[in-house]
């Protein structure tokens, strides 16, 4: 069976396709008002009231000066600074210092006795030690050097002159 289609007189044989409607005219806006020149006051500044809405939109909030309650008791202990990094401990200086208190020491000793050339050992290895040290006073170690070489001096100087005069030596 076959559908009888109507032809009417002016219309196309494709009359089933669907029709496109032509488009419609671009709408062109109206133009905007002139802007004023620069000389000309303007008769509302940008950002002014230009009236609506009278009143704040939130309520001010009170400033407290404390952020924190008073610890009226005391009880509570001061808070601890973990973050920060602890200064790193300094070597122990003052090594130069013994080694030269050992010489003088050792000096004074071998100027009246024979016996004091074991505080002159200490000094000198107490000096060289402060030497190898780049904390240490080089010139107080260098001291403590010349002082116990010149204590050992003295008591090996009283030492021979024990040993002579008590006939050990010959």
């Amino acid at each position: 069976m076959s559908d009888p289609v109507e032809d009417t007189p002016g219309e196309r044989p494709d009359a089933g396709a669907p029709v496109v409607p032509a488009p419609a005219p671009p709408v062109t806006p109206a133009p905007t008002p002139p802007v004023p020149a620069a000389g000309e006051a303007a008769p509302v500044l940008p950002g002014a009231h230009r009236g609506g809405f009278q009143r704040l939109p939130t309520e001010p909030v009170a400033i407290t000066s404390e952020s924190a309650p008073h610890d009226p008791d005391g009880e509570q202990p001061q808070p601890v600074m973990q973050w920060i990094m602890p200064e790193p401990a300094q070597p122990a200086r003052g090594l130069a210092g013994w080694a030269l208190a050992f010489a003088i020491l050792a000096l004074v000793a071998s100027l009246f006795v024979g016996w004091g050339f074991p505080l002159g050992i200490v000094a000198i290895v107490a000096a060289i030690m402060a030497l190898r040290r780049p904390i240490e006073s080089r010139a107080v170690a260098v001291w403590a050097i010349v002082l116990g070489a010149v204590s050992i001096l003295y008591s090996a100087g009283w030492l021979v002159f024990a040993g002579t005069s008590a006939g050990l030596l010959g």
